[in-house]
């Protein structure tokens, strides 16, 4: 399996990062990871994050900013991860009536498109980044995820698949992979188990299979693999990024 580089997530570092940025890029650094995906900027500058990203050598691989931050101040907000190195930005989720079939649909669609452009002007890339509704199915029967990347507007954005969501969601991660080889540049990583509820583990502890979801990744064109895990049932957070990480070396 050809190597890729792996960058956390730092929505699964959250309060760590906050309270101590610096610290928390620097512990993350040392486990090896190679960059970072933000999610926020905890109170700094862009200048800021990215000197203290540089200091620990950790790459601005991407960011995950909302829609509406987008529509508030779309050169203002572009501009400052173009500042701080990314290259990727990620549309975090989008619902109700931005989705499929709702109200604010084609005018979601539209300026999705024109975030995208900028975002090219700037060297970066627009992403999507799926949860699980997007697997729901549409009038036609094929799948909702499918019919927003099939749209026109939507030719330039490409897709952050996260296979925990794609699994739980009903579709086979590896399947989803190769259907967007080359569409796909970031891949999330994130395992879990299923009792009553979705519990996310840390890497190597649930049923992803995360062994068989590296390699298609890698196969289908990834440039990173990026640990997320939203929440934490068993151990801390910092315990389980160093344990995804440890798990994807073995591979």
């Amino acid at each position: 399996m050809m190597k890729l580089p792996v960058a956390v997530q730092l929505y699964s570092v959250r309060e760590q990062a906050a309270a101590d940025f610096d610290a928390a890029m620097g512990e993350l650094a040392r486990m090896g990871y190679g960059g970072v995906e933000l999610a926020g900027l905890y109170g700094k500058s862009p200048e800021e994050i990215r000197a203290v990203l540089d200091r620990w050598g950790l790459k601005a691989v991407s960011a995950h900013v909302p829609y509406d931050e987008f529509a508030r101040d779309l050169e203002g907000t572009v501009e400052a991860y173009r500042k701080i190195g990314c290259q990727y930005a990620a549309v975090p989720y989008l619902g109700g009536d931005r989705w499929y079939g709702g109200s604010q649909y084609q005018e979601t669609l539209s300026f999705l498109a024109v975030i995208a452009g900028k975002c090219r002007e700037a060297g970066m890339q627009l992403l999507y980044h799926n949860h699980t509704h997007e697997f729901a199915r549409t009038e036609e029967g094929g799948c909702q995820l499918d019919a927003f990347y099939g749209a026109a507007e939507t030719a330039e954005l490409a897709t952050e698949l996260d296979l925990c969501w794609v699994k739980v969601g009903g579709a086979d991660p590896a399947e989803y992979l190769r259907r967007y080889s080359g569409r796909c540049p970031l891949v999330h990583m994130k395992d879990f188990v299923r009792g009553d509820k979705v519990t996310l583990v840390a890497l190597g502890d649930g049923e992803l299979g995360v062994g068989e979801a590296a390699a298609q990744a890698a196969e289908s064109g990834a440039e990173w693999l990026v640990v997320e895990q939203d929440d934490h049932h068993f151990g801390s957070p910092m315990e389980n990024m160093k344990k995804s990480i440890d798990c994807l070396k073995k591979l």
